[in-house]
Formats: structure tokens, C-alpha cells, sequence
């Protein structure tokens, strides 16, 4: 592991990752552990869809992947923000609305997707800086197919 590419990238992908980490850690303690209803488990949701809301917010001022796209600088990877934000949306209408397993849905949805798929796919296929991290250079988990 090499942190020297984080400490080197722009702001955005500095509060990108800022966020992501405790939405990571949140979600899954929320999903997971957390007694269902309980007070503690409604304030660690609030704050684990808060901090996703943040995620994406802060992904649209990433353009590192296609700089000069003809969309300002988005990619395909920017897709996740309006699934993020929709989801988030859908997971607090149906606890309001009190269909409950509307909630769970959209709430295992959320982390499924925007955290886990997202997640692995930044990780194993895309080159980046989560890789680029992960896998410092001499090290990566491709080294040596194509020869």
C-alpha cells in the first residue's frame, strides 16, 4: 500500500475519499449490526446517507478519468451519482412512508451498488488512484497477463 498517490491528488478526490471510508464503515454497521428501529440505528442512518449524499456531491468535481469530455469533464463512472442520490431519496421516502422493506431494499441497494460494485470495479478495473494505492507500481494484481 502506498498513500503517496491520495496525498498527491486534488482536493475533490481528497473529501471523495474522506466521506467514502466512514460511509463504508457506517453502512455496514448499520445494515449489519445496529438493532433495527432503535434510536442509535436511525442516527447512524441519517449520517451514513448524509455522508453518501456528500460522496456523490463531491464525485461531480472529479474529472480525472475524461478531463476534456464533452459532458464538463464527467465519465461514465459519474453515472453513480444520480443512482446514489436516488436511493438515498427512495431509502428515506419509504422509512417515512413506513414500508419498511422498501427501506431495507433501498438501503442494501445503496451499499450493494454504489459501495461494493462501485467500490471493486475502482479497485480491480479501472486505473486510478484507489489502485494506484492498493496496488502500488511493480505490485498490481494484472502484473505479468498480456505477455
Amino acid at each position: 500500500m502506498d498513500l503517496q498517490p491520495l496525498l498527491d491528488a486534488p482536493l475533490a478526490v481528497k473529501l471523495h475519499v474522506a466521506t467514502v471510508i466512514p460511509a463504508i464503515v457506517l453502512g455496514a454497521w448499520v445494515i449489519l449490526f445496529s438493532r433495527k428501529g432503535s434510536r442509535w440505528h436511525r442516527g447512524l442512518g441519517v449520517a451514513y446517507l448524509g455522508l453518501m449524499t456528500a460522496t456523490a456531491l463531491i464525485a461531480l468535481f472529479i474529472h480525472r478519468r475524461a478531463p476534456h469530455s464533452p459532458f464538463f469533464g464527467l465519465s461514465p463512472i459519474h453515472l453513480y451519482v444520480p443512482f446514489v442520490l436516488f436511493w438515498v431519496y427512495r431509502a428515506l421516502a419509504t422509512v417515512r412512508a413506513g414500508n419498511i422493506k422498501g427501506h431495507i431494499f433501498a438501503m442494501r441497494g445503496l451499499f450493494v451498488g454504489a459501495l461494493v460494485i462501485n467500490g471493486l470495479s475502482n479497485i480491480f478495473l479501472l486505473p486510478g488512484i484507489t489502485h494506484d494505492v492498493l496496488f502500488p507500481v511493480g505490485h498490481t494484481l494484472f502484473a505479468g497477463l498480456g505477455k
